[in-house]
């Protein structure tokens, strides 16, 4: 089979064409899907760093991170993802929320501390 690597899909099966259309429109729904459910989680680890700024908590809590790569290593493996993958993506959401949190704790401490 002849494919086309200039994306004018001259090449390619009608009928082949048509699965990857389908496919593809799947993948860009859970996309769609992914960034709305981390935007939410954002917005539930916003109000976190706000609740922890105001009662002078650290940013970071690395027994329930720990909790939470365990966790999510099992859930990954028993949807058959690769747990290894899924700790690095943890970890990566991790660090911006506790990026998250230090901004807000700075900027609590900064009014706190105001005129």
């Amino acid at each position: 089979m002849t494919t086309s690597t200039n994306g004018d899909n001259g090449g390619i099966d009608q009928s082949v064409q048509a699965e990857l259309d389908r496919l593809r429109g799947s993948i860009d729904n859970i996309d769609a899907a992914v960034v709305h459910m981390l935007a939410e989680r954002f917005k539930c680890t916003q109000q976190v760093g706000v609740l922890k700024a105001a009662h002078h908590l650290p940013p970071a809590d690395p027994a329930r991170e720990s909790r939470q790569i365990t966790r999510l290593r099992q859930l990954a493996e028993s949807a058959r993802l690769d747990p290894a993958f899924a700790e690095k993506l943890l970890n990566f959401i991790i660090a911006e929320v506790i990026r998250h949190h230090e901004t807000i704790a700075d900027g609590t401490a900064a009014r706190e501390d105001g005129p």
